[in-house]
């Protein structure tokens, strides 16, 4: 990912990494050898629909039926193509992700808010 003074890495494993970008208002997500970018809303429902992969039935079915499973996210141009490795990996990388959001959320609040005496 070309390094920017408008990104700030949110979260990093050694499958892919989630960066802010504050002049677009967007994530980026590198993963699986691809970048994309999303809108907060589109991000936080691309979580929800790698959250929602049955991981359990993927490992537990002996057909081949479910050895993939393809995620086409909203208003991306992007496919992805993902195997149940890939698929524990992604969970990973974005729950992570979602986790630093919240903290520097609450960072934020506890810096940034008025002080009532």
């Amino acid at each position: 990912m070309p390094t920017s003074p408008n990104l700030l890495e949110l979260f990093r494993t050694a499958y892919g990494a989630v960066y802010q970008c504050n002049r677009y208002n967007c994530y980026f997500v590198e993963f699986a050898g691809g970048i994309s970018a999303f809108k907060v809303q589109d991000f936080l429902t691309l979580k929800q629909q790698v959250d929602a992969i049955n991981v359990e039935e993927m490992a537990k079915d002996p057909s081949r039926a479910l050895d993939v499973h393809i995620l086409m996210p909203y208003r991306s141009e992007r496919c992805f193509v993902l195997t149940l490795t890939d698929v524990l990996h992604f969970q990973e990388l974005l729950q992570g992700a979602k986790v630093m959001l919240s903290l520097n959320s609450i960072l934020y609040e506890c810096l940034y808010a008025p002080v009532v005496y």
